[in-house]
């Protein structure tokens, strides 16, 4: 039998073990709820840095995208138009390489491949409104043309004669600008002549000029040396434009040489001047204006455009030409080499045709023996009721072979403009009547083809001089004489 104080003993160890257990278990469970509280803290902490960082990304991206509408986009269309411009990268440079970076580095080239056939829209229905202008334009020089040679041939007053000369050559200018613009444009040269002189197709690219008497063409080609009929225009206008360039980079007082020599591949038509040269971007522009290789837009030619290099590389892509800028001249100013290949060459007998008598001659031919020239006859006094007549400028001798006997008279001097022949029937011609002075190799420079003049026998210029004073002499003779019956009072 077991006796109450060893049960109570019992109990209250019991008791004492159960409250041991309870109080185990309440400090676990606290323990645990403060570990509890403290993982929640840092679950807080964490959130509230990833929210900060989630907050930088958000301001950081709309930076950028702030960055790309205001800086780079405007960058980038102003860098299609003028390359020379800077593009600024991505705000945060720690984008380059990520897919938030490739993404803004996509958005940009979208746009400007979006620019780029916008702008060649443009520019073509730019082009296609300048072709049309062009010609209507060029219709109306060819027609004031023909109305100003119908005058030349119509009126013999010397002064009026000079009047329209003058007029002419500046027709001549309107004509070859707008003829630029329009090769410009895409247009075609507008000409399809027959073969002609080389060196009559670069003289007539020099007539077409203000200035055009600074220029000295040397003539190092054998004789007969032309070029096909399709490459005769196209020649022109590239001597043209860039004598035109030379002339007007360098002082007035200054000259233009340009040699024509032969070339293994070819035909080179170097130009050099004096004037104040190019720089090395400047350089660069230009020998890739006139290579011709990539596509050139009207918004690249500048503000007043200038479209004579343009032109350039339109015709070199075209005609298999190449122009050649990158060599400075010797005199300090630019030298320009045009290269026209041997299959845009031909042949044509100097005998049966022979180039102008103001193109300059072969220095391959013999030079004449000055001394077994015939003195020129003086010439004739006028009447002595006759009115002062206008000293005639030095004429060239009519277009024939160049003898031994018989030079071309030398070019004119100053800045007096170059005379065209008159086409007369040669019944209607006096005994020693002269042909007119015409420009250097003019043939080749007018933009269409006439029907030859009929063969003049061929003079000197000295006699050529005399035979024009003796006819203006006798025909202001002559209207004295009337003036005179005319008053008569009988």
């Amino acid at each position: 039998m077991i006796e109450i104080p060893d049960l109570a003993v019992g109990g209250l160890a019991a008791g004492t073990l159960s409250a041991f257990v309870l109080g185990g278990g309440l400090l676990r469970s606290r323990r645990q709820r403060a570990r509890q509280r403290e993982e929640i803290a840092t679950l807080r902490a964490h959130m509230d840095i990833a929210r900060q960082e989630v907050d930088r990304a958000a301001q950081a991206f709309t930076a950028e995208v702030v960055h790309l509408a205001k800086r780079r986009i405007p960058a980038e269309a102003t860098r299609a138009a003028h390359p020379h411009v800077q593009v600024p990268g991505t705000l945060h440079p720690e984008l380059a390489g990520t897919e938030l970076g490739a993404g803004m580095d996509g958005v940009v080239a979208g746009l400007l491949a979006a620019m780029a056939q916008e702008r060649k829209r443009v520019d073509a229905a730019a082009r296609a409104g300048m072709r049309g202008a062009t010609r209507e334009i060029q219709a109306g020089l060819y027609r004031l043309q023909d109305v100003l040679r119908g005058l030349q041939q119509r009126y013999d007053d010397p002064d009026l004669a000079q009047t329209l000369f003058e007029l002419d050559h500046e027709n001549e200018q309107s004509l070859r600008r707008a003829q630029v613009a329009a090769v410009v444009c895409g247009a075609w040269v507008g000409l399809a002549r027959e073969e002609s002189h080389l060196v009559d197709a670069v003289t007539g690219g020099q007539s077409r000029l203000v200035g055009y008497h600074r220029v000295q063409v040397h003539n190092h080609l054998d004789e007969g040396t032309a070029l096909v009929s399709h490459a005769v225009e196209p020649v022109a206008i590239i001597v043209a434009e860039l004598l035109d360039n030379a002339l007007r980079h360098s002082s007035p007082d200054t000259t233009v040489s340009v040699n024509l020599e032969r070339a293994h591949h070819g035909v080179a038509v170097t130009i050099d001047d004096a004037g104040v040269g190019m720089a090395s971007d400047e350089r660069a522009y230009a020998q890739r204006m006139v290579a011709g290789r990539d596509p050139i837009l009207l918004s690249e030619l500048g503000d007043p455009p200038r479209m004579g290099l343009a032109a350039i590389g339109q015709l070199t892509r075209q005609f298999d030409l190449s122009v050649d800028l990158s060599t400075p001249s010797p005199y300090g100013g630019v030298r320009a080499v045009l290269l026209v290949r041997n299959h845009l060459l031909s042949h044509i007998d100097p005998t049966e045709r022979p180039p102008a008598a103001s193109a300059p001659r072969s220095t391959r031919q013999a030079a004449p023996a000055a001394a077994t020239a015939p003195p020129a006859p003086p010439a004739p006094a006028p009447a002595p009721e006759a009115r002062p007549a206008r000293t005639p400028a030095p004429v060239a001798r009519d277009t024939a072979p160049i003898t031994h006997e018989s030079t071309p008279a030398p070019a004119p001097d100053g800045d007096e403009l170059p005379r065209r022949r008159r086409r007369v029937r040669a019944d209607d011609l006096p005994a020693q009547t002269p042909s007119a002075q015409t420009p250097p190799a003019h043939s080749p420079s007018a933009h269409r083809p006439s029907a030859a003049p009929e063969p003049l026998p061929a003079r000197t210029p000295e006699e050529a001089a005399a035979a024009l004073g003796a006819l203006q002499s006798g025909t202001a003779a002559a209207r004295s004489a009337t003036d005179a019956e005319g008053n008569d009072p009988r």
